[in-house]
Order: structure tokens, then sequence, then C-alpha cells
């Protein structure tokens, strides 16, 4: 199967996939989560500058990170374990920022079932560094 089938078969997977995530968290997750457009792969953008993206895909949240120097970052970490999930961006002095693993950060990211919420651009057009991370529970989603 050449590339390009295998990285639309997984694109689709990944659709569906995220598709039962917000119908089965639906009540939990915030009104921004349920209005953002939903990325799948790395090849899916913004439709404008300053659109609410959310994805929970591991290479999309990498691209991101890396595009703007980014790395995988914790504020605390408790005996190994990464409780909150940054990420330390060049210049804007994270100087209480430890710098971890990718596989450290998503392993968390994964077991709390969080959704990454992004823009890739602000609404005048310059990259942005926005993000947050939603969780379907919260309890004040």
């Amino acid at each position: 199967m050449p590339r390009q089938d295998k990285e639309r078969k997984a694109a689709e997977q990944s659709r569906k996939a995220d598709e039962r995530f917000v119908e089965e968290h639906r009540e939990g997750l915030s009104k921004s989560t349920q209005r953002a457009k939903w990325i799948h792969s790395v090849d899916e953008h913004e439709d404008r500058p300053g659109q609410t993206l959310a994805t929970r895909d591991h290479d999309v949240i990498c691209q991101w990170a890396e595009e703007r120097g980014a790395t995988p970052a914790t504020v605390d970490s408790e005996e190994g374990q990464v409780r909150v999930l940054r990420f330390n961006f060049p210049g804007f002095g994270g100087e209480d920022l430890l710098e971890i693993e990718w596989d450290e950060w998503f392993e968390p990211f994964d077991q709390r079932q969080l959704v990454f919420l992004y823009q890739e651009h602000k609404a005048g057009g310059e990259q942005s560094n926005f993000f947050r991370l939603d969780s379907p529970e919260r309890e004040d989603a």
C-alpha cells in the first residue's frame, strides 16, 4: 500500500476515534473543545488565522511544539510522577520548568484522556503559542 494511502487511512481511523471520544465525553469537555476544528494529521491545518484547533494526535502536538522551538516540560514532579504538563518556549522564562522527554509528557496526556487545544496563528496572522489542555474529567467543564 502506498505511503499516502496509509496516511489517509490512519487519519480516517483517527477521525473516527476522535468522533467517538467527543460523543462519549461530550458532557465533560469544554465548549471550546466541542466547537474546535479537530486535526487528525500533520497535513491538516487551520481554515483561518485565530481558529481554535483540537487534537489528540501525538505527531500533530510534537510538530506544533517543534515549530515554536518548545520542548515538553512539567512544573513539578513527585517521585518521578509528571503532574502538570507544560511546554518550555525559548525566551519565555521557563526557569521553573523541568524539561522531560516526549514519552514522559504523553503518558499522563493519554492516561488522563486530555485534548490539546491550540492555535497555529493569531487572528492577525502571526504565529501563536496558545495552547490549553482540556480534560473530560474536569469539574468546571
